[in-house]
């Protein structure tokens, strides 16, 4: 059984890029695969291993400056959702390009999975959704707002845009694991927003601990690995991936006449060329 652990903590490192060998040696030796994204502001990613590889890699974020609280969440697999490892070094570990933007500095209450139905329900809240278009078409929370963003960097200006309707509500928001939604409350509190609330542990946390008769998440949610989707109790999804665009693929589409594994799918067809899909072809070939 894989052990696949979802992670991120935001913690000040000086010197970042001093990080990275250490810990990719680390986790190669552990034979865990997967991603870790080291920046400034912290650390975030999701690797895949045995029991004993995971804990490795865990206790040795843990040991990096400021990270002795970082959590994680966890989920299993019968085989690798990650192919390879690749430990790097970013700007931010999840990017919103807003250098104000500081969660060490203050976010938005945590509401624990168990508390969150109440809260989505009051019709004085309003519930945002702050993930990426192509993640909140295959499911999202009842009632839910979605942004129509392609991505987190979007996220302000369609706030700039929109924020007039949620004058007088308190705001609700969340995410797949909780790290986006550290910085998006903390751009609406900057922003003089002041009730501002988000799902403790993300949409992940929520399908694992909140039953399935009493949830009020409708569809699956998608996970940016090969499993492409997950549903109550963190199992396996039914969406597969387009390996042309990286968008979810519902089953009825894989037996759609446009859909070719690793080609194209129903949405993507008309944005590549048939050089484009020549490429593809010859790319799938090689992967076997």
């Amino acid at each position: 059984m894989i052990i696949i652990a979802a992670l991120y903590h935001f913690a000040r490192f000086p010197d970042p890029s001093a990080l990275i060998a250490p810990l990719r040696t680390v986790a190669a030796d552990a034979g865990v695969r997967g991603s870790l994204l080291i920046a400034p502001e912290g650390v975030n990613g999701t690797i895949a291993g045995s029991r004993e590889g995971i804990d490795t890699v865990l206790a040795a974020l843990r040991a990096l400056p400021g990270c002795d609280g970082l959590e994680w969440k966890e989920s299993t697999s019968e085989t690798f959702p990650f192919d390879r490892l690749k430990v790097r070094l970013k700007r931010e570990i999840v990017t919103m390009h807003q250098p104000d933007v500081d969660p060490q500095t203050g976010t938005g209450h945590y509401v624990a999975p168990a508390d969150w139905n109440a809260l989505i329900s009051d019709p004085d809240v309003a519930v945002i959704d702050t993930r990426n278009d192509y993640e909140v078409e295959i499911g999202t929370f009842k009632g839910a707002i979605d942004p129509a963003t392609t991505s987190f960097g979007d996220f302000p200006a369609w706030w700039e845009e929109n924020r007039e309707r949620f004058a007088g509500k308190r705001i609700a928001m969340f995410c797949t694991g909780g790290i986006r939604c550290e910085k998006s409350t903390n751009y609406l509190l900057g922003q003089g927003v002041e009730d501002v609330f988000h799902l403790k542990g993300g949409i992940l946390k929520y399908l694992e601990e909140v039953p399935e008769e009493q949830s009020l998440w409708q569809g699956e949610c998608y996970v940016f690995d090969k499993r492409v989707s997950v549903t109550h109790g963190l199992g396996q999804g039914k969406y597969r991936m387009c390996h042309a665009c990286g968008r979810p693929v519902a089953p009825e589409d894989r037996s759609h006449a446009d859909y070719e594994h690793g080609v194209s799918c129903p949405r993507c067809i008309g944005e590549y060329n048939d050089e484009d899909r020549a490429r593809f072809r010859m790319r799938q070939k090689q992967r076997g």
